[in-house]
C-alpha cells in the first residue's frame, strides 16, 4: 500500500505557473470555463512585495516576456487575422490564458503575461488572509500551528490554488495547455496543445520555490513530491484530453489531433498504472477504457473526465508519493528551461 499522507516536507513545496503557450481558455476542475476575473485581480507588483525573488525569477521567464513578445509573433498574427481578430490584447480568447488583466473602466486592460494569479488565482479575495500571521508582529516562522490550519482553510475557500493542492495545480497548466475551441484550430490553424509534462515544465524554468530555503534559493521539488505531480499530471492530462475530445463535431484537423493525444494520454497512463496501482488508479484505467473518442460524444466524455477528475482529487489528496519508487524511471529528468537559483 502507499502510504499516507502525513506532513509534506517544505523541501518538497513548489510553487507551480501555467507555461506560456498560445491562446487557451481557463477550466475549472469541475471541467466548467472559468477565465481570472480581472476584477478580482491585484497584479503582480502585490505578490513581490512579500516574494521578491519568486517575482524576480518571474521575469526571466516565457510567461513575463510573452507580454511584450506574442503580439510580435507571426504565428500568433497569422492566427489572429484568420479568426477575425484585430487587436490580441483586446480579445478574451486570446487574454484569458497568454495574459493578466485587470479592470480599466469598464474594460479588461492587459497588465503582465502570465503571472501570479494566472497561476495561483485572482488575489483580491484571499491576499489579505495569505499574509495574516496571526497578529501585527506575527510572521511566517512564528506562526501558531492552530492559526496556521485555520488561514488554510480560509484561503482554499476564498479561492486561492495552493502549492500543496496538486491536482488544481495541475488542472490550472492542462486547461491552458489544451485547446478546446475546434474553430480556432480548424480555422485558426492553432494547435490543439502543447506537449506539457508536469514535472519537467514545474521543475524548469517557471520554478520558484523560494519560500522552503527562506528565500535563499530556489529548490527543487522533493522526490517523493516528483512522484505524485508526475502521477497526478498523467491523470489530469487524460482527463483534459478527453475534455478537448468531447468538443469535437466534426472530422477535421482538431477532432484528428485531439483525439490522438487522448489516446496517446491512456497509453501513457496504462504504463504509470502498471508500475503503481491504487484504487483511485484502477478507477481512472476503469472510465478511459468505458469511453469512446469519436464525433459528437460530449456528455459521455465529458462524465468519463468528471470521474477521472474525482479520482485524479483523491490521488492528489491522499497519497505522498513514499511507496511509488517504481514511477522514478519514467519521471523525466531533464526540465523545460533553466530555473533560476
Amino acid at each position: 500500500m502507499n502510504s499516507k499522507i502525513k506532513v509534506f516536507a517544505r523541501s518538497g513545496w513548489i510553487l507551480l505557473s501555467v507555461v506560456f503557450v498560445m491562446g487557451m481558455v481557463f477550466v475549472s476542475a469541475g471541467g466548467a470555463e472559468a477565465a481570472p476575473d480581472p476584477k478580482l485581480v491585484a497584479g503582480p507588483e502585490n505578490c513581490g512585495e512579500c516574494h521578491k525573488a519568486a517575482v524576480e525569477s518571474w521575469r526571466k521567464t516565457k510567461h513575463f516576456a510573452g507580454y511584450r513578445k506574442l503580439t510580435r509573433r507571426k504565428e500568433a498574427r497569422a492566427i489572429a487575422k484568420k479568426m477575425g481578430i484585430k487587436r490580441i490584447k483586446r480579445e478574451s480568447l486570446c487574454m484569458d490564458c497568454h495574459f493578466t488583466s485587470i479592470m480599466k473602466g469598464k474594460r479588461a486592460k492587459p497588465i503582465a503575461g502570465v503571472s501570479c494569479e494566472s497561476c495561483h488565482a485572482p488575489a483580491k479575495n484571499w491576499i489579505d488572509v495569505h499574509q495574516d500571521f496571526g497578529g501585527k508582529d506575527a510572521t511566517s516562522k512564528t506562526e501558531k500551528a492552530e492559526h496556521r490550519k485555520a488561514r488554510i482553510a480560509k484561503l482554499d475557500a476564498a479561492g486561492m490554488i495552493r502549492p500543496m493542492n496538486i491536482y488544481n495545480l495541475a488542472a490550472n497548466c492542462f486547461q491552458c495547455h489544451t485547446v478546446p475551441f475546434e474553430k480556432l484550430v480548424n480555422v485558426g490553424g492553432h494547435t490543439p496543445g502543447s506537449k506539457f509534462e508536469l514535472v519537467s515544465w514545474s521543475q524548469g524554468e517557471v520554478r520558484h520555490n523560494f519560500v522552503a530555503s527562506q528565500e535563499k534559493s530556489n529548490v527543487e521539488a522533493s522526490p517523493k513530491r516528483k512522484r505524485v505531480l508526475f502521477m497526478v499530471g498523467k491523470a489530469v492530462e487524460l482527463e483534459y484530453n478527453l475534455r478537448g475530445v468531447a468538443k469535437a463535431t466534426k472530422k477535421n484537423t482538431y477532432a484528428v489531433k485531439m483525439a490522438r493525444r487522448a489516446k496517446a494520454a491512456m497509453d501513457t497512463f496504462k504504463k504509470v498504472a502498471g508500475a503503481v496501482s491504487t484504487p483511485e488508479v484502477k478507477e481512472i484505467l476503469a472510465v478511459a477504457a468505458s469511453v469512446k473518442l469519436k464525433l459528437n460524444n460530449e456528455a459521455a466524455l465529458l462524465a468519463a473526465a468528471d470521474k477521472i477528475s474525482k479520482s485524479a482529487q483523491k490521488l492528489a489528496a491522499s497519497y505522498d508519493g513514499g511507496n511509488w519508487a517504481a514511477l522514478d524511471s519514467m519521471i523525466p529528468k531533464k526540465y523545460q528551461g533553466t530555473a533560476s537559483k
